[in-house]
């Protein structure tokens, strides 16, 4: 398969898997919590079974690493793998504001090549690949538009976390206030999203993430014409052993708004 069949496969999972996510949004869901104090709820798991199920029925030769599936260490063998956060945002869906996504990646030889993100409640879909670069699918009207990054040098908006602001984040405002205008904050991979398609120009992130986290939200951001790197601005990479992204990261505009 190309990349745009691929493409296709993972789009109808995303939008599958946000179908039944909306349909348990509007019940009365019971949350259960992680070793890591994390919520999970039916919707992610659910979710997660019906894209693991496309998935694997469609490319039983790729490997996939999942927030909801025990990891197989065998996966760092395939130079395809699909990484998967199922519902991105659980903390939001679980406030009920609306801020979560479905991410679904494909990393080649360690590089996010294909990337789709659905929100749910908007029916939003945001996509790239590699060789034809990042689009959004509007949920209202169906309409299909190529996005790309902003080339604001000032005037900038800044997008921060709804859930994980932190105290390293604020010192980096408040250094760039000349240049910063507005703050705003969104929950999930919507961060990445909203610098590629211009309503947002920076976003950094100084907290602990997954590969499944930032994955989708990389392919689309980069292939909008963003700069993604770690804040010691190495290549953020996935397949990794370690799947914590622990040096946080960064999506800019502009190489020049790169702090």
């Amino acid at each position: 398969m190309n990349q745009r069949e691929i493409l296709e496969v993972m789009k109808k999972a995303a939008v599958k898997a946000g179908e039944i996510i909306m349909d348990i949004y509007k019940t009365d869901f019971t949350v259960d919590y992680k070793d890591d104090h994390s919520p999970l709820t039916q919707a992610d798991r659910q979710a997660n079974a019906c894209i693991i199920e496309q998935l694997a029925a469609h490319f039983p030769e790729y490997s996939i690493l999942s927030e909801e599936t025990e990891d197989n260490m065998e996966r760092r063998e395939n130079d395809y793998c699909f990484i998967v956060d199922p519902l991105d945002g659980t903390k939001e869906f679980v406030k009920r504001n609306g801020q979560f996504t479905v991410n679904i990646a494909l990393a080649y030889k360690q590089h996010p090549v294909l990337g789709v993100i659905y929100v749910p409640v908007t029916k939003d879909l945001f996509y790239a690949s590699t060789n034809e670069g990042a689009f959004k699918k509007d949920g209202a009207t169906g309409e299909v538009t190529k996005i790309t990054v902003s080339d604001k040098l000032n005037n900038l908006v800044w997008v921060g976390s709804k859930s994980h602001s932190t105290d390293k984040e604020q010192k980096l405002i408040k250094a760039h206030e000349a240049q910063i205008t507005e703050v705003i904050s969104a929950g999930s991979s919507l961060k990445g999203c909203l610098v590629a398609e211009q309503k947002a120009d920076i976003y950094y992130r100084f907290g602990l993430t997954h590969e499944w986290d930032t994955a989708a939200m990389h392919c689309i951001a980069e292939q909008a014409g963003a700069i993604v790197r770690q804040m010691d601005h190495s290549e953020l990479i996935y397949n990794r052993e370690n799947t914590l992204n622990e040096k946080g990261f960064y999506i800019v505009n502009r190489k020049e708004n790169v702090w």
